[in-house]
């Protein structure tokens, strides 16, 4: 077996794009299936006469599940990587999609949405060391690859709230138990490899305080390694508390504002989530060039103005600058992975779990809070309010210098 640890050995080879984009399709797949459930919240506030509090709740559950899971997964999978877990976590969303399919009620939906998130704890740890093993020196592009797909799925919300479960209805998330299915059958593909890659390079050894210490960013100490993980959980915490403004109450606040229809309210909703997918892109390639910790402060700050003029612009200026608000502000996202990975490199899950998992994950509970909010004080104030979150991210300036701004 090589002594190489696993992180120098992937540097050693090139970037392998079938796997990357094999493991980025998933990630598309399995953030669709999370996205169905905030796409079902307008069929939901009819069918089944939720309040913006229980969606609220549902939100939470998804994301808490789903999130809070992945840096505990991600830290055993560290010392001990399961590549057989990753289509076992599928076939968990694939039986969460048929629960909210027919879930008569609100417990039920919760029960159902329990399944989907449990998948996608296991899905992402895994997922993101498949990635590191296919990056080659590339990280920054390589995590932009994989985190592309997940931005694409969620960015589907508004697009089958539209065409699939307006016209069809609840019932119509049994259609996502094919992307469940659609999922198994590449993972298949990809396990076999990854499983080699693990033995060729080596699996995670336990190693001494001082080694692991030696191993991080620039040669950072553990105290500075534990205050630049606080403040990427922190950004993350408020991206992600606005970006659920947006996601699953914009829609009504649109159709109060506005007098738009429940159809077009999505429009704006689709428009902010598909420019995010592009700014996860090109955010990941310029990190490569130009450094993580810029890519990250550019990224809040240039998305704070925007964020703030959204609530306050007429209808014909929504469009455009949702769509600069989104490419700003999620450009920053994926290269947040890749600064924590390279923070703590012999970490990969855990770290991947902290920033995609448990930041993400407590940044729910601005749904129920901004839900609870919008039914005291109404949507206007709500999205007026939270229009300020994306500025603590301005604390990116305390971060370190990552490796390119130090080389």
């Amino acid at each position: 077996m090589a002594t190489a640890s696993p992180r120098t050995a992937v540097l050693q080879t090139g970037t392998l794009y079938i796997i990357l984009f094999a493991i980025s399709a998933v990630h598309l797949l399995n953030d669709t299936m999370q996205a169905v459930v905030s796409a079902l919240f307008p069929v939901f506030e009819k069918s089944l006469h939720l309040s913006y509090g229980q969606m609220g709740w549902i939100a939470f559950t998804l994301n808490m599940t789903s999130s809070v899971m992945q840096p505990v997964v991600g830290y055993f999978s560290d010392k001990r990587p399961m590549p057989w877990m990753l289509p076992i976590g599928m076939g968990l969303s694939l039986l969460g999609m048929a629960g909210l399919a027919y879930a008569p009620n609100f417990l039920s939906v919760i029960g159902a949405v329990v399944f989907i998130g449990l998948g996608s704890a296991v899905f992402h740890p895994e997922g993101s060391r498949v990635v590191y093993f296919a990056a080659g020196g590339r990280r920054g592009l390589a995590q932009s690859i994989y985190q592309v797909g997940g931005n694409a799925g969620s960015s589907l919300a508004p697009l089958m709230t539209i065409f699939i479960f307006l016209p069809l209805g609840q019932p119509g998330a049994i259609w996502g138990t094919l992307l469940a299915a659609a999922a198994i059958a590449i993972l298949l593909r990809v396990v076999p490899w990854y499983k080699g890659q693990l033995d060729q390079h080596g699996r995670p050894v336990k190693k001494s305080a001082k080694t692991a210490t030696q191993n991080g960013a620039a040669g950072q100490s553990r105290g500075v390694i534990i205050f630049a993980m606080t403040i990427l959980i922190l950004l993350v915490f408020s991206r992600s508390w606005y970006f659920s403004g947006i996601s699953n109450f914009y829609n009504f606040f649109a159709v109060e504002k506005y007098g738009l229809s429940t159809k077009a309210a999505q429009v704006p909703i689709f428009i902010f989530m598909a420019a995010g997918v592009l700014g996860t892109f090109f955010g990941g390639v310029l990190a490569d060039k130009f450094g993580r910790k810029r890519m990250i402060m550019f990224s809040i700050g240039g998305a704070s103005p925007f964020a703030l003029l959204l609530p306050h612009l007429s209808i014909g200026w929504v469009y455009p600058i949702s769509f600069v608000l989104g490419f700003i502000l999620l450009s920053g996202f994926s290269v947040s992975v890749v600064y924590a990975q390279e923070l703590i490199p012999n970490n990969v899950g855990m770290a991947s779990g902290l920033i995609t998992g448990l930041a993400f994950g407590m940044g729910a509970l601005g749904a129920i809070i901004l839900g609870h909010a919008a039914e005291a004080w109404g949507l206007t104030k709500v999205m007026n309010y939270s229009s300020v979150l994306p500025m603590i991210g301005l604390l990116a300036i305390m971060l370190p210098p990552d490796r390119r701004e130090t080389a």
